[in-house]
């Protein structure tokens, strides 16, 4: 494949993408789950539940299919809005004491914000990659399916692309389903509230 300038920002964009999206979050998890504090744990099992369209996007991208633009800019639009969205877990956060957890959770959704939304302006150029099977074939759409077909080659390395796709496929139907839901029954009723009454 012939060299494209912006490689090295694709795979910056990936690496990034694991640190903010995945360790940082999991770690927090754990910790928020460790010392019981439940408003924190909420938050970030929504979390959770909006990033998955990341690991969709993922196999969606091993299989090298154009929607995998789409869903990982929807996916950088919005992680940021479940982190800042739920009115009522703000406000328990707020008014938590001082703590390590607090501040490093705090540290996280806002380095997160910033780079979910350098991520999703910089992917803008290439929502064309999802509507040209033309262009799709070029190096300058080929070269965002590089890190997770790498990542293919580590845990999945005897399992086809196209099986992948399958599953990327079910995932964002069954993702899509989810989310409608969401918006067109409970978002009203609850408003931004994430804690049902």
């Amino acid at each position: 494949m012939k060299d494209v300038w912006f490689r090295w920002l694709v795979w910056l964009d990936f690496r990034l993408a694991i640190l903010f999206t995945l360790v940082i979050p999991l770690g927090l998890f754990i910790g928020a789950f460790l010392q019981k504090n439940q408003t924190m744990q909420h938050l970030l099992a929504i979390y959770w539940r909006v990033a998955s369209l990341f690991a969709i996007t993922l196999y969606l991208a091993i299989a090298q299919y154009q929607v995998s633009f789409i869903s990982g800019l929807m996916a950088r639009i919005l992680i940021p809005l479940s982190l800042w969205f739920w009115v009522d877990l703000n406000d328990e956060i707020e008014y938590q004491p001082n703590s390590l957890m607090k501040l490093v959770l705090n540290s996280w959704r806002w380095a997160t914000t910033f780079y979910c939304a350098l991520s999703a302006i910089a992917s803008i150029p290439f929502v064309g990659c999802a509507f040209s099977a033309i262009n799709l074939k070029s190096n300058y759409c080929q070269v965002w399916f590089e890190a997770p077909l790498a990542f293919k080659n580590i845990f999945h390395q005897n399992t086809t692309a196209a099986f992948l796709g399958i599953l990327g496929i079910l995932g964002l139907i069954l993702y899509v389903i989810f989310l409608g839901y969401f918006v067109i029954f409970k978002l009203g009723k609850q408003g931004r509230t994430a804690i049902e009454q």
